[in-house]
């Protein structure tokens, strides 16, 4: 992957960052193409987390840079992050679902020291049901869990590491005691994700 050569070093030295995170032997890393109109720079990562050959979880997790900032951040950075995870039909029809998906949020961005500000987001149950020649398709559950957050500072290490321990408390697997080592990423081939 590439950054343009008129992408500022504050934004350049952000998206290295990212790249430096170690994470979990269960979670695979990509760089994915970034949204083109909500910033003047961006990137964006994709990851899976398996057990086995099992994908049990995706997410994206966006950077935007505006050297001016814009409304409703604090400060130049914006991180968008995206879950989605199936779980069991009983799970998602607590209650309390919600605030503790968005909890595992926080407490992850705690636990990494990963400053932030002006956090918001939502947390959705789906289920899918098959009609017709789909008929015999099983009933699934999913959880979504769609948040932004201003970073208080240029490392994100902390904020993907956070992110990856989303991932991975969605699809049912806890959290490494703080003494155990990760692994530098699995990637796979990057596309061109920045622009100008």
């Amino acid at each position: 992957m590439t950054i343009g050569d008129t992408a500022p070093g504050e934004f350049r030295r952000a998206v290295e960052s990212m790249r430096r995170t170690e994470v979990r032997p269960e979670i695979e890393l990509e760089d994915i193409p970034a949204p083109q109109r909500l910033a003047p720079f961006s990137a964006a990562m994709g990851a899976s987390v398996y057990r086995d050959d099992d994908e049990l979880a995706v997410g994206r997790l966006i950077v935007l840079y505006d050297p001016d900032g814009q409304r409703g951040w604090d400060g130049p950075f914006r991180l968008v992050a995206y879950v989605r995870a199936d779980m069991e039909p009983e799970i998602t029809s607590d209650p309390l679902l919600g605030p503790v998906a968005w909890s595992w949020l926080t407490d992850a961005l705690d636990a990494h020291h990963a400053s932030y500000a002006a956090a918001g987001g939502t947390v959705t149950r789906a289920v899918s049901e098959g009609f017709g020649n789909k008929a015999g398709d099983p009933v699934t559950t999913e959880l979504e869990l769609r948040a932004s957050w201003s970073p208080e500072e240029e490392d994100l290490s902390g904020h993907v590491a956070a992110w990856c321990d989303l991932m991975c408390l969605a699809a049912g697997i806890p959290p490494l005691p703080p003494d155990v080592a990760t692994l530098p990423p699995r990637r796979r081939e990057d596309p061109e994700s920045f622009r100008k």
